[in-house]
């Protein structure tokens, strides 16, 4: 399993902004520590405009053709 979460460090302890899955109780995790360069809420912004950047309306009569896209 593989997560990201955020988090914020006082007096050397790690407190994350969302619970773990009980699923996860009494295993041992690894933790890779990455420092955010922005505040999260100018990240989310950055990220939506990426989306935005990238994203184009489909025609309402659209349907998604799985055998066309394969060639079969």
């Amino acid at each position: 399993m593989q997560a990201v979460m955020q988090g914020i460090c006082r007096n050397g302890q790690l407190f994350l902004e969302e619970k773990l899955s009980h699923d996860l109780e009494g295993k041992t995790l690894k933790v890779i520590i990455v420092e955010s360069e922005q505040p999260p809420d100018r990240q989310k912004e950055r990220f939506f405009s990426l989306v935005d950047g990238h994203s184009f309306v489909l025609p309402e009569d659209y349907k998604f053709n799985r055998e066309d896209l394969h060639g079969r």
